[in-house]
């Protein structure tokens, strides 16, 4: 009595890929076993060692047209099974058709309805100018910086000749669509301050706490006067703020002793409205603020601001928008919260969007209980099976001759 579409889709589920240990041997077995039944074309790319980029692909009529690129990622976050209802990687469906398992929401159901539309489209003997890639890449999950940052710099990449791409998005809890056509550049910055050391008894001077507390404080005032944008501007979302959290102290020997040294380490995500030569202009200053000894330094410093054109001039965009608009789906762009793999596609100038087709869900994404309802899920590929059509018949545009 199942779909057959769901019946895949959960069966995808079961495949442990979750950090630090993801089974991607098994996805990629899986994922490559679908495409051969699809008669789609199968090409693997180690882009490090045990890191496995699948792409498979639906020749276009005409090749020499740039193409487009379904995007998705295999990996999936850990889970704390203590506080899951069914397990997680079971797939468990519930009475009201609710799946349940880490990567339902992000993002299997979105790879599972990128090859259920390419099924319905061929089984209806449909072909188009554009050649159809599809990317299953690792390690998106923890930076993606052995998966889609590795393979945008290779040879495999430049010859699928991309025009356009899609990647994921988010669920959306009302009856809008949510739309992502640029992101933040994530920031890890770690501040170090180094002052007085001395025996816990003493008021020492200068001590590397005493500089600390001012960093801290200076970061989380920013963290607050964002939060208040926020709060008090309702056309405001949170990809349109500056996010700031402290997410990790160090320092410390004993009770006893006044340390020499404490670090902060903060993630910072910027929206590409931004300054960024600015904005970190602003950081230096509040470490300067703070005393001498108070230096940074970044582990991750994304300056790529790029977005995508949503202008109905644009052809990619026109192509998308114009199916959502014949299929009545309401459309809320947005600047993604926090960081996907589209940030990588953007760097090298290519189109991208994030659009994961869930609406009328609650965002679960890294949450406990992470569900997708199969007629969401099976509405998704209807989607899809609009989309491809409008995307990969996109006229020859004026660089393609």
């Amino acid at each position: 009595s199942e779909d057959p579409s769901v019946t895949l889709f959960r069966e995808y589920l079961r495949i442990d890929t979750v950090h630090p240990k993801p089974d991607y041997d098994a996805a990629v077995r899986f994922l490559e076993r679908v495409g051969t039944d699809l008669g789609l074309a199968c090409q693997k790319v180690e882009v490090c060692q045990g890191r496995v980029v699948l792409i498979l692909t639906w020749q276009g009529t005409n090749p020499r047209l740039r193409s487009v690129l379904l995007n998705s990622h295999t990996d999936v976050v850990p889970v704390f099974e203590e506080h899951w209802t069914y397990p997680p990687f079971e797939a468990v469906k519930d009475s009201q058709g609710n799946i349940y398992a880490r990567g339902s929401q992000d993002m299997k159901c979105v790879s599972v309805q990128y090859l259920e539309a390419i099924r319905r489209l061929k089984a209806e003997g449909k072909c188009f100018a554009r050649t159809i890639h599809l990317t299953f890449v690792p390690d998106e999950e923890v930076g993606g910086h052995k998966g889609m940052e590795m393979f945008v710099q290779r040879p495999e990449f430049r010859a699928l000749n991309v025009g356009f791409a899609l990647d994921e998005g988010l669920a959306s809890p009302s009856d809008t669509f949510s739309v992502f056509y640029g992101e933040k550049s994530p920031w890890w910055i770690k501040v170090k301050c180094v002052g007085s050391p001395g025996h816990g008894s003493r008021f020492i001077s200068n001590t590397a706490a005493e500089k600390m507390h001012k960093v801290i404080n200076s970061f989380l005032a920013f963290r607050e006067s964002e939060k208040q944008r926020l709060k008090s501007d309702s056309s405001l979302t949170l990809g349109d703020v500056t996010s700031l959290n402290l997410t990790m102290l160090e320092g410390g020997v004993s009770f006893n002793v006044v340390p020499s040294e404490m670090a902060a380490s903060f993630d910072v995500r910027i929206p590409p409205t931004v300054d960024l030569k600015a904005f970190e202009e602003q950081v230096a200053a509040w470490c300067r603020g703070a005393g001498d000894g108070v230096t940074y330094e970044f582990h991750q410093k994304c300056m790529d601001q790029h977005i995508t054109s949503t202008e109905e001039s644009d052809p990619w965009w026109k192509a998308f928008s114009g199916v959502c608009r014949d299929m009545k789906l309401q459309l809320k762009l947005e600047i993604f919260p926090a960081a996907t793999d589209s940030r990588y596609i953007r760097a090298v100038r290519h189109p991208a969007i994030g659009f994961s087709p869930m609406n009328r869900t609650p965002v679960l994404l890294h949450d406990h209980n992470e569900f997708l309802n199969e007629q969401v899920f099976l509405r998704g590929i209807d989607i899809y099976a609009r989309l491809l059509p409008a995307l990969a018949s996109v006229p020859p545009l004026p660089a393609e001759g």
